[in-house]
């Protein structure tokens, strides 16, 4: 049953790329999280000083991580670390709501590694930090309070401890 629900939902993610109007019609679907607390963080370096870190929704790991769960259709909470210096040559994408066919040619499609360290060697940002944090997208129900109350803070705490002064946000 699980590998049925599987090739489900990979199925409605590729057509879902493939014609606009079904994947219209999910976005039309979509209800988010109300929340008067959302927490913003004022710019408080210059970009060219500043270390840049990467978090994604994306369900990337490296190919020795544990995949992201797919067996519960909640979702998924935890996160893996992504380190950049091995992550180009060994990764994998364990998500079945988006269709990443692309992504699993090019890396940069979701985490824009590539990119990063080009502004970087350009003087553009000040530096790229090393590691990395992923995330699976499509969390709901009770696996958004395990998502708020504990994954998402101790993602917080390391990107503070590894001095990154921003974080560039990239979707699955």
């Amino acid at each position: 049953m699980l590998k049925l629900n599987r090739l489900k939902n990979r199925s409605i993610a590729r057509l879902a790329n493939s014609f606009p109007v079904i994947a219209k019609h999910l976005e039309d679907s979509f209800v988010p999280l109300e929340s008067e607390d959302i927490p913003w963080t004022p710019v408080k370096k210059a970009l060219d000083k500043s270390k840049i870190a990467l978090v994604t929704t994306s369900g990337i790991h490296h190919g020795y991580q544990e995949p992201f769960s797919m067996d519960d259709s909640t979702g998924d909470p935890s996160y893996r670390i992504l380190d950049i210096n091995t992550l180009e040559k060994d990764y994998t994408i364990t998500h079945d709501y988006y269709d990443h066919r692309d992504a699993d040619k090019d890396l940069n499609i979701i985490l824009p590694i590539a990119r990063l360290r080009e502004m970087a060697s350009a003087g553009i940002i000040g530096s790229v930090a090393e590691r990395h944090f992923s995330f699976m997208g499509h969390i709901t129900d009770s696996h958004i309070h395990d998502l708020i109350d504990k994954t998402a803070p101790e993602v917080a705490a390391s990107l503070i401890q590894d001095n990154a002064d921003a974080v560039l946000l990239t979707p699955g």
